[in-house]
Parts: C-alpha cells; sequence; structure tokens
C-alpha cells in the first residue's frame, strides 16, 4: 500500500472534480481538514487513487491497475467509484453490497421551529464539548468517524448539539467540508429520539452552512424513511438518487496493499 497524507495529494487526485455536493465532498474535505488518506496503486506516475475518510472511499483512474488484493485497505467500506472499477471491486471482497442512496440540498426553510424539551439546551460545540461528545451512546460514535474523533469534531466549530445536565443528547454535524457544499450527519441517542432534537441541531446548522456562503446537503439511504423525513422537514429536497458499493472483508489481504494488476 502506498498511502499519502490527506493534504499532500498525488497527481492523480486531479482526476476527482471539486465542488461536489454529498459524500463527494469527502476530497475537498480531506484536503481542507486533514482528516482522510489518499493511496496509489504505486509511488512514481499512478495510475489509479483512492481517497477514505470516516469509513467512506472514492476510486478513479485506471481500474486495471489494480489487482483485487490490491483494494484490501477499502474493506468494510462504503465505496464511490465509476462502473468499471466493478469487476475488480467485486472480486476484491468476500461480499459487494449495492446500496442506494438519496442526495437532497438545502433548499426551503424548514416545516416548523423545533420546539425541544424543557431543560434541553441546543448550541453549536466548542472545544470544551469533546469529553461529553466522547461520552455519547456507541451507538453514535459514527457521527465523529469523518473528524478522526470527538476532539477534532468539538474544536472544528461545525457542530451542533443538544445537551441536558451536560449530556450530549443529539449532536449534527458537517461530514464532509466541501467549498461549495458541506454534507451534514446528525446522530440521536436511542432513548431520545423523536424530541426534535435533531431537528434543533440540523436546523442551527444548516444556518451556520448559509452563514459560511455554502449550501448543506444531506444523504440517506432510500429505505432510510426517518433520516428522509428529517431531512424535509429540515428544508432539503431531493437532488438525485444514487449508488455507492459496502465492501466486505477482503477476499485476499495483501500487505503490499494497493498495487498494481497483475
Amino acid at each position: 500500500m502506498i498511502p499519502h497524507p490527506a493534504q499532500q495529494p498525488p497527481s492523480p487526485a486531479r482526476a476527482f472534480p471539486t465542488g461536489e455536493p454529498g459524500s463527494r465532498a469527502l476530497v475537498e474535505h480531506a484536503l481542507a481538514t486533514g482528516h482522510g488518506r489518499w493511496w496509489t496503486d504505486r509511488r512514481d506516475r499512478p495510475r489509479a487513487v483512492a481517497v477514505t475518510c470516516g469509513g467512506h472511499a472514492l476510486l478513479a483512474g485506471d481500474p486495471t491497475a489494480l489487482s483485487p488484493e490490491a483494494l484490501a485497505p477499502l474493506a468494510d467500506h462504503c465505496v464511490e467509484a465509476p462502473e468499471r472499477f466493478l469487476p475488480v471491486l467485486d472480486a476484491a471482497f468476500t461480499r459487494l453490497h449495492t446500496w442506494e442512496r438519496m442526495l437532497y440540498i438545502h433548499t426551503a426553510p424548514a416545516s416548523f421551529p423545533p420546539r425541544v424539551p424543557h431543560g434541553v439546551t441546543v448550541r453549536r460545540l466548542t472545544a470544551a464539548d469533546a469529553p461529553a461528545l466522547a461520552a455519547t451512546s456507541p451507538a453514535m460514535s459514527w457521527i465523529h468517524g469523518s473528524w478522526e474523533g470527538p476532539t477534532a469534531l468539538a474544536a472544528s466549530g461545525i457542530g451542533w448539539a443538544a445537551f441536558c445536565k451536560g449530556q450530549v443528547l443529539a449532536v449534527a454535524c458537517t461530514r464532509f467540508l466541501g467549498s461549495r457544499y458541506e454534507d451534514l450527519a446528525c446522530a440521536t441517542a436511542p432513548d431520545e429520539r423523536r424530541h426534535h432534537l435533531a431537528l434543533a441541531c440540523v436546523t442551527g446548522l444548516t444556518a451556520d452552512v448559509t452563514a459560511r456562503g455554502h449550501r448543506a446537503t444531506w444523504t440517506c439511504s432510500r429505505d432510510n424513511r426517518p433520516s428522509r423525513l428529517l431531512a424535509w422537514t429540515a428544508g432539503f429536497r431531493l437532488a438525485r438518487e444514487y449508488v455507492h458499493h459496502v465492501a466486505g472483508p477482503a477476499a485476499v489481504s495483501n500487505p503490499s496493499g494497493f498495487g498494481a494488476a497483475a
């Protein structure tokens, strides 16, 4: 495997367009925040490139440069790639599940102002909130994956949370920070759902995104009705449908990683 730091993209990274909405903002997120990693098939004149962050991966370049075992670093990732990569992806993992997704863009005001329970405060996260964010339910820990931990997310200034007695009940954040779009995510403690906490956090966050001169986006599974309903209520409208591929374990491990095809 030939890794490259997030803020030092290899030359094939130019194959990824910039200013893209949704999870494709991952490219600019890696450059802007330093979170994530680039991979190439070889160090000199690479022909294929991947960028990974928060369990997501984008692929570009020439798939014939890759052997199935070379894709082992993308195991257990959600992978977006052109169709030409599907044969090698299918051979690389013990399973490759196609996941239908929906991309929404924030274009309207929230359907109604959220009302949160008495004693709950909804506000922007600060660096001092890192311990409370780290102490959230394990079911919520994925929310700071693209920031590589709660400390960086809390310090980023682009997250909102609902607090009660010092505990984080819900949190919304920019998952991928792009130059034009910010792709948002939200997580709520399992016992605190249906209290409008997620809507309150997302509403505050989208106002911040707009103030930064960006547009907020939302991506979710086509089958995730609660997420789709939250997006609609918060003012997001469907822009397009697409698929990404959920990779299982690597079919053949390869310590040398992202190498050339045989």
